[in-house]
C-alpha cells in the first residue's frame, strides 16, 4: 500500500482542489442521472463547487489534499454542518480519492488519519443514491468508535441519505 499523507491545503492550491471536483463531480454524474443536475457547462467543464472559497475564509472549514507515496490522490473537506440537525463537532462535506488509489486503502487510511486527529462527535451523511460509499464509511467509523456507532436514515429537505455518526 501506498504511504498516505494529509496535508491541510494552502491558498495557492486551490486549483488543484478545483481540478480535483471536476473529476468528483464527473464520479456524482452516474448519481444525477434522470435530473437536471450535473450538466456540463459550454466550455464542458462542470459548474465549480460553490463552497470552496469558504474554506479558506472560515475556521469551521478545512480542505485537505490527500497524498500517496507523495503524489496528490484526492481531497477531503471538512466542516460542522449537521445534515441530522443534530450536534456535532465535524463532518466529512466531500470526500474523494481518484480511482487509481481506490480498493488500495488510501482512502480509508487519509479518513482514518483525519478523523482521529479531531477528536469528537462525527458525522458523515451518504448521498442515498451513493451506495458504495456506505460500506466505507460504517468501516472507517467502526475502525474509530468499534460498535458505538449510530446510524440514521433521512430523505426529507435537509437530506436524503443515511447518516453515519460516532465520537473519536
Amino acid at each position: 500500500m501506498a504511504v498516505v499523507t494529509l496535508e491541510i491545503a494552502r491558498a495557492d492550491q486551490k486549483p488543484t482542489l478545483e481540478n480535483l471536483f471536476q473529476l468528483y463531480t464527473h464520479d456524482f454524474s452516474d448519481f444525477w442521472a434522470g435530473r437536471a443536475k450535473g450538466e456540463l457547462q459550454e466550455d464542458g467543464r462542470f459548474a465549480p463547487y460553490v463552497w470552496l472559497d469558504s474554506y479558506w475564509t472560515d475556521g469551521d472549514r478545512t480542505p485537505y489534499l490527500i497524498r500517496a507515496d507523495g503524489h496528490v490522490a484526492g481531497f477531503a473537506l471538512i466542516n460542522r454542518f449537521s445534515h441530522s440537525g443534530l450536534p456535532l463537532d465535524f463532518a466529512v462535506a466531500e470526500f474523494f480519492v481518484v480511482r487509481k488509489h481506490r480498493r488500495d486503502g488510501v482512502g480509508f487510511a487519509a479518513a482514518t488519519q483525519i478523523i482521529r486527529a479531531r477528536p469528537g462527535l462525527w458525522e458523515l451523511a451518504v448521498a442515498r443514491r451513493n451506495t458504495g460509499a456506505l460500506p466505507f464509511w460504517r468501516k472507517v467509523a467502526s475502525a474509530i468508535a468499534g460498535p458505538s456507532v449510530e446510524e440514521i436514515d433521512r430523505d426529507d429537505d435537509l437530506w436524503n441519505g443515511p447518516i453515519v455518526r460516532f465520537r473519536a
